[in-house]
């Protein structure tokens, strides 16, 4: 029998595919406004990962309010209905349980802004264009 080697910690299957369903779960309770806030309700959420606990007791969602903009709200409404929403997962998960809620914004589309500006300066861009070029004549 083959031994598993892990190159790393890292979330394993099962907490990935747990985190999948929750996200998907949730983005379609935000989406249909099965909370009863309507303050959240009027707001568009994006739900861009779930990360899940080892133990699948705590999941945290990493999410971005449409247009980037009331993230400091978005977070408020949510923890508000953390209970509600927790009940709504409940529902429609087919887990044995259903994991607490923390809830963060996610920073992947600032650091995606970041870099796509780092690229786009031509100092960088030279240095790019060199390395390309350099590897093209050693080929």
């Amino acid at each position: 029998m083959a031994k598993r080697f892990d190159t790393g910690p890292g979330p394993s299957q099962r907490q990935l595919r747990v985190g999948e369903l929750v996200r998907r779960t949730l983005s379609d309770v935000l989406m249909q406004g099965e909370v009863h806030d309507p303050e959240l309700n009027a707001m568009s959420i994006t739900v861009g990962e779930v990360t899940v606990s080892p133990d699948l007791r705590v999941a945290t969602a990493w999410i971005m309010p449409l247009g980037g903009k009331g993230r400091d709200e978005a977070i408020a409404a949510l923890a508000r209905n953390r209970g509600e929403l927790r009940r709504a997962l409940g529902r429609k998960l087919t887990t044995k349980s259903t994991p607490d809620l923390r809830f963060r914004i996610d920073e992947t589309f600032d650091r995606m802004d970041d870099t796509r500006r780092l690229f786009a300066q031509d100092k960088v861009r030279q240095d790019l264009d060199a390395d390309e070029e350099g590897g093209e004549q050693e080929s």
